[in-house]
């Protein structure tokens, strides 16, 4: 991690879980780290709780990904501000508790979409402009995808609705990243990183409880070490695809 030491990292939908823990390990790691959530509190507290060398390098930031406008704006405070992002990690994601062919869920769905890829889109897009513009060569763009993006498990009881085919679109957005990474001649680095079940605010241990279904989970902790291990690669080498799993998950 040496190469990263006090350069800047974005987290997206930072304020709990794996967001959470991604920041929490950056900086310890020497990092200048962004945290962005809609939950500026939660920020609030995550700074407040760390040793104060790393709080000095930790700023909060309030900002929704799927408003495209509000992305704008944060990355362009980031370039005056910091000097601009050389690390993304595309966290942010949401689901609903719905189905797809359920009556008036036209909102959830598209709330699903617009977090899940859109806001991935615009936040790689003007992390990638700023790193152009600083001629920087050497950044590296990660995206939280899921198991789900690969195989959709077929859980009796439950709708993965609009989740799985959003993340689906993840794996295929990691491609085309990848491909124009290539066609621009840059080494900076895509990887999707795919868990299984993480122990998060997203997983509806009420429902899997009410149809009796345990599920074998990650700690968030876990997913942000396979970051951090993803980003220290040595200069030819990029992790494309990272699958992890808890020991015991059944799809």
């Amino acid at each position: 991690m040496n190469r990263w030491l006090n350069r800047v990292a974005v987290v997206t939908g930072a304020s709990s879980g794996i967001g959470a823990a991604c920041c929490k390990d950056l900086v310890a790691k020497g990092m200048i780290v962004v945290g962005l959530a809609r939950r500026e509190n939660r920020l609030d507290e995550i700074k407040a709780a760390l040793p104060a060398d790393q709080a000095a390098r930790f700023h909060g930031r309030k900002c929704d990904v799927s408003d495209e406008q509000q992305v704008i704006e944060t990355f362009a405070w980031i370039d005056q501000t910091l000097g601009g992002a050389d690390v993304l990690v595309n966290n942010a994601g949401i689901a609903r508790h719905t189905t797809i062919i359920g009556a008036g869920n036209s909102a959830d769905l598209r709330a699903v979409l617009d977090t899940n890829v859109l806001g991935v889109s615009w936040c790689t897009r003007e992390a990638f402009q700023s790193l152009e513009r600083r001629k920087i060569d050497d950044g590296h763009v990660v995206i939280i995808n899921s198991i789900a993006g690969h195989a959709v498990p077929n859980m009796p009881g439950m709708s993965f609705n609009m989740y799985a085919p959003s993340k689906h679109a993840i794996t295929a957005l990691t491609e085309v990243l990848r491909q124009e990474f290539a066609a621009k001649g840059t080494k900076t680095k895509i990887t999707s990183i795919s868990p299984g079940a993480v122990d998060t605010e997203i997983i509806d241990k009420e429902a899997l409880k009410n149809i009796n279904i345990e599920m074998a989970m990650l700690r968030s902790e876990d997913v942000a070490d396979a970051v951090t291990y993803c980003i220290q690669t040595p200069p030819n080498v990029q992790i494309h695809e990272l699958t992890i799993k808890p020991i015991g998950e059944k799809f």
